[in-house]
């Protein structure tokens, strides 16, 4: 009985080798590890009311800079602050999510939703 040849799609035409397998996930592994620890250094920044204030977040979404131009405070008015730190600060973090994301996206090579990895 003639030896069957080729088939499978794989390099060689046998089974797949587990040892190049193993090497490809150590390899992604590296990669998205080195792609988290880049994304660490990632900052998220916004300026509303014109320049009136300015906020910077990290990678874990502390505050790390503000600036607040003295003209915005109004003790008549700390709604209006309140407001726009506000605004300010969900605008740095809504930044910094998308920079995250398409770093991750880029370093993974489009591999999806890595969420269920806890990235």
């Amino acid at each position: 009985m003639a030896r069957r040849r080729g088939g499978g799609g794989f390099h060689g035409g046998g089974a797949p080798n587990m040892n190049h397998l193993m090497q490809q996930a150590q390899k992604m592994q590296r990669d998205i590890e080195k792609a988290q620890e880049e994304a660490a250094e990632i900052t998220g920044e916004a300026t509303v009311g014109g320049g009136m204030i300015e906020v910077k977040v990290n990678s874990e979404h502390q505050i790390v800079d503000l600036k607040i131009d003295p003209m915005v405070i109004d003790p008549e008015d700390p709604e209006m602050l309140q407001d726009l730190f506000i605004a300010a600060v969900n605008e740095a973090n809504r930044t910094l999510d998308e920079k995250v994301e398409a770093h991750m996206a880029k370093a993974t090579g489009g591999a999806g939703n890595l969420g269920m990895f806890g990235l």
